[in-house]
Order: C-alpha cells, then structure tokens, then sequence
C-alpha cells in the first residue's frame, strides 16, 4: 500500500466507501440515461448483439421454454441457434415486467434497454474501489471510479441500450481482481471462483482471463502456503459454481460437446480443475518446489486430458467451416490484432492499458519488500496478460482498460499529490492537470484531434452514414405497413430488422449458423438465377438492402459481376418488383416472384 499522511477528518471517506461508491454510481447512472434519452426513446441498439438480446427477452416473456434459446423469426421456420444463456436475460426482463403496468410494453422495453446496461456497472466500481483502497490507500478508492469514467472503450460497454452481455463480464472481471487481492484467503478465493463460473455461465469470452485468475491464485498457493484456504475456497466455488451454473441456465442445443460456450466440454474441464486444485490445497506439502512442482502437474494432466478427451476443441472453437471462417469470421475486425488497425482506433484504446501497466509495474517493485508484493504482483500479471491479449484481438480492450485502473491509480496517487504542493505555481496549476491527462490516457484522443492520421475519406464517411441511417427506428418503421412476411436482406441487417417489425428474417452474424450466413452471401454473389433459387428455398417473398451498408461493399468487391454488384448498379431482373416505400428512407425493397 502506498502510504500517505490525511487528515483524520477524512476517515469518514474510507469508513463509508461502499455506500459511496454507489451514490456515485447512482449518480453516474442518472447522469447517462439522461445524457443518452434520445438512443432511448428510439431503442438505439447498435450493436446486432443487442437486438438479439431483447429479442431473446422478449421471446422469454412470451412464454417460449427455459431452455429453448432457438430465434423462429430468424430462418423459418426452423429457426436460428444462438450459443448464449438467459442470465443476462433475467434483469432486462425484470425491468420490462415492474415498469410495463406503468408505462405499457413499448414504453418499458426502451427504460428497461436504457437501465439495465448500468447495474453492472456497480458492480465494476465496487471490486476497482475496494482493489484501489486496498493496495493503493484506504483514502484512493475515489481514483478508480474517476479513472473507470476516463476508459474510452470499457465505459460503452456499460452504456444505455449496451444490453449485451459484456458488461456483466467485465463486472465479473472487476470482482475478480477484488478477490486475487482480499486480505481474506478464503473469501478472496470465493470472489474469485463464483465471478468466473457466473463470467463462464454468460459465455466464453473472459474464459483467458478466468484461467489467468486460477493460474495467479495457484502461483501463490506456490509462493506462500498459507494461501491453501484462498485455493482451496477457490476450487470448491469454480467447479460448483460452473456446474450450478450449467444446470440452471444452459440451453439445449449447449448439452451437446460444443467448444463455444459452457457445454459438457468446459463443464467438465472446470470441474476437473477444481478439483485437481482442491486436492493441492488439502495436501499442501510445506517444501516451495514441491508445490510448484504439483501445480505443474495438475496444469499439465487438465491440458492433456482436455487435448486428449475434446480434440475438436484444439482449433477454431467456433467450428465452422473453412469458407465461412474465409469469407466472413476471419474478417471480423474486433477479432483482429490490435496492430491490424488503423492507428487512430488502436492508440485510444492502448493508451489506458499501457499507462496501467506503467503503474502497476512501479506500484509492484515499491511494495517489493512488503506484505503487498504479492497482491500487487497479481495486479501487475493480470495488467500484463491483459495487454498481451491486444496483440491476438482488439476485443480484450475494454477488459484491459479496466484491469488498468488500479494501475493508473496507484501513479495518480504517488505522482499528482506533490505537483499541488510544489513551489513552482506553474507546476501547482498545470502539473496536475497534465498529469492526469497523460496517466488516464486521455492524451490519446486529444492529440488525434490536432492529428490527420487515419482521418475518415468520404467513401468511409458514406459507408458509415449508411450503416447508422438504415438501422434507425424512423427508417425500419415504415415496413410494418407491409404484410409480416420474410425478408431476405443482408446478414448484419437481419437481427435490427426483426427487433423493429413484424418480419422475418434469414441470418444473423452468429457463427452457429453457418449455413444460412453463407447462403446470403451465395445469394448476393452468384448469378441472379442462383440468387432468386436460394431466396425462394428460404421461402423469402422480400428483398431488402441498403445501399453503401458496409455489407454491401464487400459484395460488390468480391463479386463485380454477382448479383448485388448487378442490382446496384441499375440492373433490373423480371422477377423483382420494386416496393414503393416513402422517398426518403434509405431502405430499398423489392417483391421476390
């Protein structure tokens, strides 16, 4: 812990953190919906994600099975698979079912989209306020909800009508930080072990992480043997808390040995590890290298039997096909290696980790002779894994900017006290200021401001005006004037089009649908002959595009000569008939005969 000499009036700020903490949420959560009441009003679900997410509630409260997470209105009449679980399900449709007799349904889903993305939140403030106090001092909680509102892209997974489930999962992750440092082992290792089952029970995506968590806790087991109660609460509660969590929320079509989601297979891994590390705790041999030793075998017996038992899982764990891996999730960009982008989207997103990094180095070697090394040890690895992560896909950012709070904090509050009580006025005044920019990262963004690099061309500019203008409520409405029929129309359209209208669709981007995905894109192009013999095998009567969607371009790329390519450019074929819809939407429609 970093020391430093307060005022004992101020003991009431650590003595009440917790309750504090969630004033500031509170006061954080009024502060979002309002700032962001006009994506409210119009149900602004940007993400594909999301608006299967409520579809996925709604089919909930209209009764469809526990169970059955099966989307009917995307290919019927079959219906499209979806890999999730209804646990992020459960606070989205408690919100619509307390505020729908006030308010009515439609009402109620849009508060209930706009609320629900924040009550992770608390949860993520509290464990970075109680890792911050602490490792950093009892006084420092503050920092880690100032500098958690200073991440660019872990904040907006907490934002209204970011109903998916990552903000759980980074919750999850927050608490799970919060336990690797309790002073109380077996608690310590109980936060830790529930966190992941629950992360686990949402979906895979924190499974590095969680692994990272139970690799850092048996590291410590290794280095201090007194840490057996911390290992051994640890185990009970991941392999309990997994298998409760399989029991009670995994769908049917998970009860096969898939590798996407908490199956047989990670059910079974979990269990094992769990109890492989709670037999570890229990004999706990008092020689260093022995533990060591008997944590490198167990590590070792669980990757084995894992590769030995599921070696379906050792590739891709989506299992798709060579051709849609090629042609479609290959090619999605949060599943890229951060340097594979543009330097004006990777820089704001690296910034806050590496200075988090910076700290949490420097907070580990001034605790080096103190009981806090290994705490801040854990940190510091944690931190390391994070950032490491950027470099396999961009999409562990939100999760590394906030494994760098308390980081960063701990350089807030070693480096910025002395600037306010410098000599120099220059230094009071600015000192600070220029401190916080630069250890919250929030440089990142202002020097891109004054910056060229990677600015928007026009075409990029078109792209994205087409992407945001055909999803909105204005322009999906007026298709519910049509008769509720399906609609063929572009994979990343499918899940807004029937969120918003009583039609159907055919895909979504969801990789358990491999078929239906590569059969839009054969449509779009072949031959309009192929087009027009796939879009009636999905007994789809309507065509729906929108021209300049990013979607769209890459048809047109790949296939100069296909279909789109040949509708987007003026060609006509007998047996589509243009829908008249008003002048300016920016949907185009076609009868499929």
């Amino acid at each position: 812990m970093i020391k430093r000499d307060v005022p004992s009036s101020l003991a009431q700020l650590d003595r009440h953190w917790l309750r504090l903490t969630l004033l500031a949420w509170l006061v954080i959560t009024i502060w979002f919906v309002a700032q962001r009441w006009s994506a409210i009003h119009w149900l602004s679900l940007g993400d594909t994600d999301d608006n299967m997410r409520l579809m996925q509630v709604r089919a909930l409260l209209a009764g469809q099975g526990w169970y059955d997470l099966r989307n009917y209105r995307l290919d019927p009449p079959v219906g499209f698979n979806i890999h999730w679980t209804r646990l992020v399900d459960l606070p989205i449709a408690g919100l619509i079912l307390l505020l729908r007799p006030f308010v009515g349904n439609a009402e109620a889903e849009r508060l209930a989209c706009g609320i629900a993305p924040l009550l992770p939140l608390s949860l993520a403030l509290v464990g970075l306020a109680a890792t911050v106090r602490r490792l950093v001092a009892p006084l420092a909680w503050p920092l880690a909800i100032v500098f958690m509102l200073c991440s660019t892209v872990a904040l907006l997974m907490f934002m209204p009508e970011r109903i998916d489930h990552h903000g759980w999962q980074l919750a999850m992750l927050s608490l799970t930080v919060a336990g690797l440092c309790d002073p109380k082992g077996a608690r310590g290792g109980a936060i830790v072990g529930v966190a992941s089952a629950v992360s686990l029970t949402i979906g895979l995506e924190m499974l590095p992480y969680a692994v990272m968590a139970g690799a850092i806790i048996t590291l410590r087991w290794v280095w201090q043997p007194e840490a057996r109660d911390r290992l051994a609460t640890y185990a009970l509660t991941l392999a309990g808390g997994s298998a409760a969590g399989y029991a009670a929320f995994a769908s049917y079509a998970n009860r096969v040995a898939r590798c996407d989601a908490l199956t047989p297979v990670w059910l079974s891994v979990m269990v094992a590890a769990g109890a492989m590390l709670l037999v570890l705790a229990l004999v706990s041999p008092q020689r260093r290298e022995l533990r060591l030793v008997l944590a490198l075998v167990a590590g070792g017996a669980i990757a084995a039997g894992f590769a030995l038992v599921f070696p379906q899982c050792l590739g891709r764990p989506e299992q798709v096909s060579d051709e849609l891996y090629r042609n479609w999730l290959g090619n999605i960009r949060e599943a890229k290696p951060i340097y594979k982008h543009a330097f004006r989207t990777g820089f704001p997103v690296a910034a806050l980790p590496v200075m988090g990094l910076i700290g949490a180095g420097l907070a580990t070697w001034r605790a080096r002779r103190t009981a806090a090394l290994v705490n801040w040890a854990s940190v510091l690895l944690f931190a390391a894994f994070a950032v490491a992560m950027l470099l396999w896909q961009i999409r562990a950012g939100p999760a590394a900017q906030l494994l760098a709070v308390p980081g960063v904090s701990a350089l807030a509050w070693l480096l910025l006290p002395p600037m306010l009580t410098h000599r120099s006025i220059f230094v009071r005044v600015l000192g600070p200021a220029l401190g916080f920019v630069l250890i919250s990262g929030l440089f990142a963004g202002l020097a891109l401001q004054w910056t060229s690099i990677d600015k928007p061309t026009p075409y990029i500019n078109r792209v994205n005006k087409a992407n945001g203008r055909c999803v909105t409520m204005p322009a999906m409405a007026p298709l519910n004037r049509l008769p509720a029929q399906t609609v063929f129309t572009f994979v990343d359209l499918g899940p807004r089009l029937i969120t918003l209208t009583h039609h159907s669709a055919i895909a979504g981007p969801y990789h358990r649908n491999g078929d239906a995905i590569l059969d839009v894109q054969h449509a779009f192009t072949g031959s309009p002959e192929q087009a027009r013999a796939i879009m009636k095998r999905h007994g789809a009567t309507l065509l729906l595009l929108c021209p300049n969607m990013a979607e769209s371009t890459i048809y047109r790329a790949r296939a100069p000569g296909g279909f789109y390519a040949r509708l987007a450019n003026g060609e006509r074929f007998p047996w589509l008939v243009s829908v008249p819809l008003p002048a300016d939407l920016p949907l185009r429609a076609f009868r499929i005969e």
